[in-house]
């Protein structure tokens, strides 16, 4: 059965699931910023994203070790993470998830990953990936997080989902891919959503083909923030190449993620070995990865 367990620091408070290690819970100064899973819109918060970020080809891919067979966003999001770790003073919480013989039929690697969450500022969570190779081949794999914060922010309800924007640290253009059938990325039918610009406003088409993937983000920052009230979130991830742009099209979703990536879907000009992956990390045997990003409160 599922727990979920609650870190605190000063006006900071956050809960985590160990079902999928899923923060659900990010409150400051009494006001709550992460989305609360309404199943009419989307009925998650925050999903782990491990070992692959968005989708394979038809749910399925060759590697090194056989076949693979996941899911969009892989395994780590659906499995029970345990609690290996708590800060003395509450303000840190680390899980781990290890292979299972279950695993092992639809992933066939050796791996631990564990997910810290810890307060690091008056209003700052940061979420730490670390994972380890525990097998005696080479480790293919992608991390991602995939937090969703409410729009308007809380405190700003009087502000429409198209108030907002999302700022970058310099002015900067990007490419971007289009969503393909069965969720692969194709660089055919590309768009530019930021041209010489360090604002990208918020609009309800620009999540019109699903979610926006942007590519080296300049200073691995960027802030949504409602051009009335000042209030958003600042998602600061350098140590990710990708940041994913989302919001759900049933209705008028009242949140967006904003979700960090080191990997992405299967290009629809690749083919389906894991390890031809563009951007996939190959993780030699005894090796650990650790990636962080941190969500401060506007």
């Amino acid at each position: 059965m599922s727990t979920v367990t609650t870190i605190a620091k000063g006006n900071v408070t956050a809960q985590i699931s160990s079902m999928g290690a899923e923060l659900t819970s990010f409150v400051v100064d009494d006001r709550e910023y992460l989305w609360q899973a309404d199943p009419t819109f989307w009925g998650k918060h925050a999903p782990v994203l491990f070992p692959i970020v968005g989708s394979i080809r038809g749910g399925e891919a060759t590697c090194s070790e056989g076949a693979c067979r996941m899911e969009r966003h892989g395994l780590a999001r659906t499995a029970e993470h345990a609690v290996v770790g708590m800060a003395e003073d509450g303000s840190a919480v680390t899980f781990e998830y290890r292979d299972t013989p279950e695993t092992l039929k639809a992933y066939p690697y050796h791996f631990k990953l564990n997910m810290t969450y810890a307060i690091t500022g008056d209003a700052t969570l940061t979420q730490t990936f670390t994972v380890t190779n525990t097998g005696d081949v080479d480790l293919p794999f992608s991390v991602g997080g995939h937090p969703a914060f409410n729009v308007p922010a809380p405190g700003a309800e009087s502000e429409d989902f198209e108030d907002y924007v999302f700022e970058f640290a310099e002015p900067w253009t990007c490419t971007a891919p289009r969503i393909a059938e069965g969720g692969l990325l194709t660089f055919d039918e590309s768009f530019v959503p930021v041209e010489n610009s360090d604002v990208l406003p918020v609009t309800r088409s620009l999540f019109a083909h699903d979610a926006v993937m942007l590519t080296d983000v300049p200073g691995g920052t960027l802030t949504l923030r409602g051009t009335k009230s000042g209030r958003g979130m600042r998602v600061d991830f350098a140590d990710f190449k990708y940041i994913g742009l989302w919001s759900a099209q049933e209705g008028n979703s009242p949140f967006i993620a904003l979700e960090p990536w080191t990997g992405h879907a299967t290009l629809t000009s690749e083919d389906d070995v894991l390890e031809h992956k563009r951007d996939i990390t190959i993780l030699a045997p005894g090796k650990t990865a650790e990636y962080s990003f941190s969500m401060t409160a506007l």
